[in-house]
């Protein structure tokens, strides 16, 4: 066996490898995030809000026709499409880097995972829960930690005099959002590296390829040229 088919061989298993953990990661967020959806949606009355863990820790149900953590950005049909075409996007580059770096690709499969998560919401939950159409759905949101929460100082700018709550409620899709966006920054630096490298590598391999056949030429035309002699 030789070492180009060896070497094809070891990446065509590290990709295997890869996109069966990020289906495994993408599949479990779905899962997870759609199953506490549906718990809240069986068991609480919106706005409703139970307290795990006294005042700081609650469970709140509310509903979200924005983007994540509330914020709005045009009617929900246009934010549902800008999802969908923004997790496609996610799909096409976790492709294009399916064997580099581990770490930053499980951060995008998480991210990936938490994107569809919330499409499922705007996709369908309007249309089962109150016979609206299609994409006009909102996210279901029920995790709520008050850290913090009250007026800014006036002397900050452009939040200055405003109320706010350091965490919004929040779910499970977008937390996998935030930690793999997280990860995302955390390992940026050495994917890149990674990518160079393996850029610099396959140049070297065309350029020493290059000179075998040529090398190969040259011998052939001499082995032409005693033949001619003899």
């Amino acid at each position: 066996m030789t070492a180009e088919k060896e070497a094809g061989e070891s990446q065509g298993t590290s990709k295997s490898s890869f996109t069966q953990r990020a289906i495994w990661i993408i599949s479990s967020v779905i899962v997870l995030d759609q199953a506490s959806k549906i718990a809240v949606l069986k068991t609480m009355n919106r706005q409703e809000s139970i307290s795990i863990i006294g005042d700081w820790f609650r469970f709140t149900f509310t509903e979200n026709p924005g983007m994540a953590f509330g914020i709005e950005y045009g009617p929900p049909s246009l934010i549902t499409i800008f999802s969908i075409a923004a997790t496609g996007l996610i799909i096409l580059y976790l492709r294009k880097v399916g064997h580099i770096y581990t770490p930053y690709r499980l951060s995008l499969a998480l991210v990936l995972g938490g994107a569809i998560g919330n499409i499922i919401d705007r996709l369908f939950y309007g249309m089962i829960l109150y016979d609206a159409p299609l994409f006009s759905g909102k996210v279901v949101d029920f995790i709520h930690i008050n850290a913090w929460r009250g007026f800014v100082p006036e002397s900050v700018p452009l939040l200055g005099g405003k109320y706010l709550q350091l965490f919004p409620i929040w779910n499970v899709a977008d937390m996998a959002i935030v930690l793999g966006v997280v990860g995302i920054l955390v390992f940026q630096s050495r994917f890149h590296e990674k990518v160079a490298a393996l850029e610099e590598s396959d140049a070297s391999t065309e350029t020493t390829t290059d000179t075998t056949s040529d090398g190969d030429g040259d011998i052939s035309a001499d082995a032409v040229s005693t033949q001619a002699e003899s």
